[in-house]
């Protein structure tokens, strides 16, 4: 299960109701930003999130809109917060701008107040951790070294109940070491294997951030039947081709994409201040009813083998 939270949905500029793209990603005790648009730590503290365990940034490319908070958000550790290490992900060009901006602005020659790593992204693997990976997949946007994310649980195979209990497996540890792949030996002798009690793998829940996109047919093999899909709605159809030029997409687009490759759940952002929200809304779920254009402190749970569900503030 992966909880994301959206900190900035708007596109280019801030509007009243929308700051820039900026995106959390929860997995078990890990933290992930993706992106860093102007104004991110204030919507950070707002969220309740705050700085804690945010030692990782997602560069998804290297334009403003998407990178200027990094300014605000150096300074503040630099003078107010701590973190034991900071790693900023991203494509080489976008590298090259968050390097201009954080050592030649915000820090003027000082040293970085934690060590701070910029990680260049290629296609593949980022990281592994016990559950899940985090891949880099490339995508067309303008510019160089565009890339969106993929956040996959690793696959669990469901542990049978029935098949234990008719086996006299007891309840307790001896369950809980067949899970993890350990044989284990009845109190009659009788050895069990792990084989005997668990099903086959299950994939785990699998979601994906676009960033901004110019196409989406060549990324569908990696986002084929995703338990939610997170990607731009700059544009509106009846400005397809001002989208084009611009190197992005429209909601219709999206949407149309979303059911071809089978997705369960769309969440829609980056939403220009030229269109009503209600209008993109109602462009998208003619493709693709299960549909939804986040807003500022949207929180949704991402869990395998339904739709992403909606987390209400506390």
């Amino acid at each position: 299960m992966f909880e994301i939270v959206f900190l900035g949905t708007s596109a280019s500029a801030p509007s009243i109701h929308r700051g820039l793209a900026a995106q959390v990603v929860l997995a078990k005790n890990h933290r992930f930003l993706i992106d860093c648009g102007e104004g991110t730590q204030r919507q950070l503290l707002k969220s309740g999130i705050g700085f804690k365990r945010l030692n990782r940034i997602l560069i998804t490319h290297g334009h403003l809109d998407h990178i200027l908070g990094l300014g605000g958000l150096m300074s503040t550790f630099m003078r107010w917060e701590s973190i034991d290490s900071l790693e900023i992900w991203g494509g080489q060009w976008a590298l090259n701008r968050v390097q201009d901006l954080i050592f030649g602005v915000v820090l003027g020659g000082a040293e970085p107040p934690m060590p701070l790593h910029l990680i260049d992204v290629h296609p593949g693997v980022l990281m592994e951790e016990a559950d899940f990976t985090v891949s880099a997949i490339p995508v067309t946007h303008r510019g160089r070294g565009c890339f969106g994310y993929v956040f996959q649980e690793k696959p669990r195979r469901p542990f049978l109940l029935e098949k234990a209990e008719a086996l006299g497996v007891p309840a307790g540890p001896e369950r809980a070491r067949l899970v993890r792949g350990e044989a284990i030996t009845l109190d009659n002798g009788r050895v069990i294997q792990p084989d005997e009690v668990l099903g086959e793998d299950m994939p785990g829940a699998r979601l994906i951030l676009t960033g901004d996109v110019a196409r989406l047919d060549n990324i569908a093999e990696f986002v084929q039947g995703a338990h939610a899909l997170v990607t731009e709605a700059t544009y509106m159809d009846e400005d397809a081709a001002m989208a084009q030029q611009f190197g992005h997409i429209t909601a219709g687009q999206a949407a149309r994409f979303a059911a071809e490759v089978g997705v369960q759940s769309l969440l829609l952002t980056h939403v220009s201040r030229r269109y009503r929200e209600r209008d993109v809304i109602e462009e998208a779920r003619q493709y693709f009813p299960n549909t939804i254009v986040v807003r500022d402190f949207d929180r949704f749970l991402v869990t395998k083998g339904r739709p992403v569900e909606r987390v209400q503030p506390e």
